[in-house]
């Protein structure tokens, strides 16, 4: 279920749906009730990202440590060909595609070959893929657009079908934040809305050394810190709580039982914080952490068997030279 809209006709080659949800999703409220009030404590990643702390993330990705954006890019531009030759794609789909900074690559690949296809930024904010929009079609002038707006992890049930041949997307090392039994089932649901010669894009991160690891999320200026506490910003304005970011500091580990850098943030006293949308308050203790985000790192056999049990065989699987990074082409197996 999609429901059409225009953004301006002014611009003819950009169509715009807003793709229904498919089950809830948790409000912020419900994170902070069901993650925050009781040990271990938790939120989720993506209450990071409000204005503040998106310009954060992309200061962050400008660093000397922070390996992952430049290197997947530059992974992209040396495959690309490559990608598009094999996929074939009549649309390529991307979820999460935020400014689809990277996507250009593949739109790039795609103008050398002498593909056309349309693309489908999928994401939630209307503003950024408008804009993004009319910045592509001013970019490639044969390309069109069918933006979709909504949530992924509302579930696809939704996404409006395709009779040719599709690329999904999904890029970053998003897959990586995802707990294994939520990658899986997120994979899986991807498959679900695939057709058998479509293909998938995913991007995910590597297994490395520990010091490249550790100095990618505790850079030298202080970025990453920011962010992290940034999120107790997030949840003074928007469950009115008024934590004290002087009275924590930020922490990112690498755990090797685990294979995922874990990032918390530490409580360096004993204090109490109220909640005012939930009329409660918390006790935190000193040394008390929040776990803020998983960033799980893959070898080639963790990657694989991640993607077989999502029901997805290995097309093509493409690294630089150091291995910081995969990209994965894959195909969903018959059923």
């Amino acid at each position: 279920m999609a429901t059409s809209q225009t953004i301006g006709t002014q611009e003819p080659r950009i169509a715009c749906q807003t793709v229904a949800r498919a089950r809830e999703v948790p409000s912020l409220t419900d994170d902070v009730e069901h993650g925050l009030l009781t040990p271990p404590r938790f939120l989720p990643p993506k209450y990071f990202y409000d204005e503040y702390g998106s310009k954060l993330f992309d200061k962050i990705c400008e660093t000397a440590e922070y390996y992952v954006t430049r290197t997947e890019d530059a992974l992209l531009k040396d495959c690309a060909e490559s990608i598009i030759d094999q996929a074939a794609p009549d649309d390529i789909l991307e979820l999460g595609s935020g400014t689809s900074r990277k996507t250009r690559r593949l739109l790039d690949a795609c103008e050398g070959l002498g593909f056309c296809p349309t693309y489908s930024p999928y994401d939630i904010s209307p503003e950024t893929l408008q804009q993004t929009a009319l910045d592509l079609v001013d970019e490639y002038d044969w390309l069109e657009i069918n933006i979709l707006i909504g949530d992924y992890e509302a579930g696809l049930r939704h996404l409006p079908k395709s009779d040719g041949r599709r690329l999904f997307c999904f890029l970053g090392s998003t897959i990586g934040n995802f707990e294994q039994e939520k990658a899986i089932a997120f994979l899986r649901e991807i498959r679900s809305r695939m057709n058998p010669d479509d293909l998938l894009l995913l991007g995910a991160d590597r297994v490395k050394d520990d010091d490249v690891l550790h100095a990618a999320y505790n850079d030298s200026q202080g970025l990453t810190a920011a962010f992290n506490l940034n999120v107790l910003k997030v949840l003074n304005e928007e469950v009115e709580s008024d934590f004290d970011l002087s009275q924590f500091e930020h922490r990112a580990e690498f755990n090797a039982d685990r294979s995922r850098i874990e990032m918390r943030l530490v409580a360096l006293s004993d204090q109490t914080v109220v909640i005012g949308a939930l009329d409660t308050s918390l006790r935190v203790r000193a040394g008390e952490t929040i776990l803020t985000e998983i960033s799980r790192k893959f070898t080639d056999e963790s990657l694989s068997g991640m993607l077989n049990m999502a029901g997805f065989s290995t097309a093509a699987h493409f690294t630089p030279a150091n291995k910081y990074f995969s990209l994965v082409l894959a195909r969903p197996q018959a059923a």
